[in-house]
């Protein structure tokens, strides 16, 4: 799986922090009744929201690997231009097709 260079470097030098960081998230997805697709798409429009290219992709990836559909996702792309604008719509939609295209494995 693609992790930014950024990303392992605060990994290897931070790794007290990003434990912590993913335990926030853990109990975070764990605090009601969404399932794991559901959340996904949220955090996918979100990333969208922060114009976020790594967040897309992951949140691409992580919604296909919890059983989104290629459809559901980039609806969730395409109601965020309401929202975010037609440039964020549009660089959001470019990354999501660079994963599926990858299979959600790049």
């Amino acid at each position: 799986m693609y992790l930014p260079e950024i990303f392992t470097k605060f990994q290897k030098q931070y790794p007290e922090i990003l434990d912590a960081y993913h335990k926030v998230g853990e109990l975070c997805e764990k605090a009601g009744p969404l399932n794991d697709k559901t959340q996904h798409l949220i955090q996918l429009g979100v990333s969208i929201g922060a114009n976020s290219k790594g967040g897309v992709r992951s949140h691409v990836r992580r919604a296909l690997a919890a059983g989104a559909t290629e459809a559901e996702i980039f609806q969730t792309i395409l109601i965020s231009m309401t929202i975010v604008g037609f440039p964020a719509m549009i660089a959001a939609y470019g990354w999501a097709q660079e994963v599926v295209a990858a299979g959600g494995k790049e």
